[in-house]
């Protein structure tokens, strides 16, 4: 899942940012709402946790561009004011749900993975694949009952892989859905990581490659 975090204060921000990448979740950062118009003009975001008191352009305004492209990005609003007139304002913006702030990371994360799985085409809440399990919520993996020690990575590229239900998955677009904008296209980072991941999967091997397309399970 690619998510952009949009908050000024960066502490913060890289707090959220920091959260979401332990969960597997590839993360962007802005610090304003002209950085973060940028950003979503370059890369397809599954989810946007958007902040509403943001220098340059304002959150509400950078909601309301978002949501009136014909985009499949998930809004999710955060904000110090927590009264329901606040929360109906940004809601009729065109957000998808709401969080005021203080905010406990748990949630937050359970209301982006929501949001997530709203952004994408409806898939099973446990991914399931042979004898092959995998439940993205509780982030564990199984093979033949047994659980795999993957980390984040490898966890979201196997979702990633799981999710596509035989569907030929590229290099690119695991870099674009699986990494953030920091990766280098340029190395063998999916390459690498597949190679980890397929050792720790065992035998007989479940991810094929196919030539000059990518990869599928």
């Amino acid at each position: 899942m690619r998510v952009l975090v949009v908050e000024d204060h960066v502490w913060l921000a890289d707090s959220v940012a920091r959260v979401l990448r332990r969960e597997g979740m590839a993360v962007d950062v802005a610090y304003d709402g002209t950085e973060a118009l940028d950003r979503t003009v370059e890369v397809d975001y599954d989810v946007v946790v958007l902040d509403r008191d943001l220098p340059g352009v304002p959150g509400d305004e950078v909601c309301r561009r978002l949501t009136r492209e014909p985009l499949r990005t998930r809004v999710l609003m955060l904000t110090a004011a927590g009264a329901v007139a606040d929360r109906v304002r940004g809601l009729t913006l065109g957000a998808d749900d709401y969080l005021p702030k203080p905010f406990a990371y748990p949630e937050l994360v359970a209301r982006v993975r929501a949001l997530g799985r709203r952004s994408q085409p409806a898939v099973p809440p446990v991914l399931v694949r042979g004898d092959l399990a995998l439940d993205p919520a509780h982030r564990i993996a199984t093979r033949a009952g047994v659980r795999l020690a993957l980390n984040p990575k490898e966890l979201a590229v196997l979702e990633h892989l799981l999710a596509a239900q035989g569907r030929v998955v590229s290099a690119e677009e695991l870099l674009d859905r699986v990494w953030d904008r920091a990766a280098d296209p340029f190395t063998t980072t999916v390459k690498a990581t597949m190679n980890r991941l397929r050792a720790k999967l065992g035998e007989p091997p479940v991810i094929e490659t196919v030539p000059r397309a990518g990869y599928r399970i």
